[in-house]
């Protein structure tokens, strides 16, 4: 009788999870795929920073998304004065462009 307990337990903690996830995924696919739940309280190095984008006006919180080098995007409180202050300097810098050679023929 205690190892069917154990299987039950093991059962209903299993199904748990999955509803959470499955609640989670949804929640996500009602919001967009590009909102944040939650900001990252650190400080992100600027130097690891290639782009960023503001996340949608229907996104339950405002948010600036910041994507890393390795490409991990990463949610950060647009009210924050040392996030503003990094969005600006992230605007400002140039654009890189790709030399482009353009053959002609005679």
């Amino acid at each position: 009788m205690n190892s069917e307990m154990k299987n039950m337990s093991t059962l209903l903690i299993l199904a748990l999870l999955c509803s959470v996830e499955l609640v989670s995924s949804f929640h996500s696919a009602e919001t967009g795929k590009d909102c944040c739940m939650r900001y990252e309280t650190k400080r992100v190095p600027l130097a690891m920073v290639v782009s960023f984008f503001r996340t949608s006006s229907s996104c339950p919180k405002p948010a600036f998304v910041f994507v890393t080098k390795r490409g991990k995007r990463i949610c950060v409180d647009p009210s924050d004065a040392f996030v503003s202050s990094q969005a600006a300097r992230l605007a400002s810098r140039p654009t890189k462009s790709i030399p482009t050679t353009i053959k002609t023929t005679p």
